[in-house]
């Protein structure tokens, strides 16, 4: 594999540098004004669905896909665009490009900064329909730190797989903020569920403990439900169906829920002496910007943890993910088609497979694709855009 590492700064312009494995010693760095990429980047911080300063979940929701750019093709094209002029640098395209003319196919690791957080790398536009993802496969790079942490073991992949779709959060109905994200579940997702453990969907008896057991020789987690986020990255939360007056954790109840943190799963969610909890090789965090870590200076989060823990692979979401309903009630004309389950289905393939890297891209390819050559909204980068995986290999010298 021949794979190049992008590191972008924040420092009042944006810096960016970069340095191809093979040639640690030959790293490359520009300056790029903060004039030439701050309207691509505020184009896409209002075309996604993720709350604006001051906005609700719902404001923004109808916002991206009522009158956003990521459901109307020409005006998407040309938003990816100017974003890959503003943010790959042009020697590192021409290096790139070089590869490919020679038949190889490079892997790009990216270190996003927090003005970058949001940007989807995969879908930038780098000729006439024509994508990175149609050339390049693309990962996020956790930090140094993180990944190369002294005594930071990689779980192996073998074990069962453990998928933790739409469980019930005590006190919130199915309409409620963290309500059903997956609805109505055709047989597909049915039958994806009934090979997992724990397994099944709307379960209401899948809290901490139980996950934290079922992860201790698990090789796959897949979890499809509610992230939400806090003040810092370590207060990111996950969304079980655990209550506030059995549970402990370094969470304030929600009512009659308790949230589990990331600090819950760095530190333990129990009193008393740190006991981390154990990660399986692969997770999936199907759930709304569950890939929020980057947008803090310190990069920590759910991501993080999941690497800290053991995690080689994890997938997670830049931004909000809509839902069916949302999709089919807000986006004009849209199809009668299931997304979020379909993508669901296409996340759990790429983390079986032996590179979930190159085939999430696959998946993210063949809908990039479509959406070229037809503008259906049911291929909209509104969903497929906002998956990244994190990637994590055990610690060697070469990779600090």
């Amino acid at each position: 594999m021949v794979a190049v590492q992008l590191k972008l700064v924040d420092a009042g312009d944006l810096y960016a540098s970069w340095r191809w494995e093979d040639r640690p010693d030959e790293p490359r760095v520009i300056r790029v004004p903060r004039d030439l990429v701050r309207e691509a980047l505020d184009d896409l911080a209002r075309a996604v669905p993720s709350p604006l300063p001051g906005e609700s979940a719902d404001e923004a929701l109808a916002r991206s896909l009522t009158r956003g750019p990521l459901v109307d093709r020409d005006r998407e094209v040309d938003l990816a665009t100017r974003l890959a002029r503003a943010l790959v640098p042009h020697r590192l395209a021409a290096e790139l490009n070089s590869l490919l003319e020679r038949g190889v196919r490079p892997h790009l690791r990216i270190s996003p900064s927090p003005s970058t957080a949001l940007v989807p790398w995969e879908a930038l536009r780098v000729d006439e329909a024509e994508r990175i993802v149609h050339t390049t496969d693309v990962s996020v790079l956790p930090p140094a730190t993180v990944r190369n942490a002294v005594g930071r073991r990689v779980s192996p992949f073998r074990g069962p797989v453990v998928g933790v779709l739409d469980p019930r959060v005590p006190g919130f109905g199915d309409a409620s903020g963290l309500g059903s994200v997956l609805g109505d579940v055709g047989p597909e997702l049915r039958a994806l569920a009934a090979g997992q453990v724990p397994g099944g969907v709307r379960r209401d008896d899948v809290d901490r403990d139980f996950l934290e057991r079922a992860l201790a020789d698990a090789a796959r987690l897949l979890y499809v439900g509610h992230v939400t986020t806090g003040g810092h990255g370590l207060a990111a939360r996950l969304h079980l169906s655990c209550r506030a007056d059995t549970t402990t954790g370094r969470a304030a109840p929600v009512g009659a829920h308790r949230p589990l943190t990331a600090a819950d799963l760095v530190l333990g969610h129990r009193p008393g002496p740190p006991r981390p909890w154990r990660m399986p090789n692969r997770v999936a965090l199907v759930a709304c910007e569950s890939g929020g870590d980057v947008r803090f200076a310190e990069p920590s989060g759910l991501v993080t943890a999941m690497v800290h823990g053991g995690a080689e692979y994890v997938l997670s979401t830049r931004w909000t993910l809509p839902t069916d309903a949302g999709l089919t009630a807000l986006v004009p004309g849209f199809p009668p088609t299931p997304v979020l389950g379909r993508a669901v289905s296409a996340v759990d393939r790429a983390q079986s497979a032996a590179d979930p890297v190159a085939a999430l891209g696959a998946w993210q390819r063949e809908q990039a694709t479509r959406w070229e050559r037809t503008g259906d909204p049911a291929c909209s980068p509104v969903v497929w855009a906002a998956f990244a995986t994190a990637w994590a290999p055990a610690p060697r010298a070469r990779n600090s």
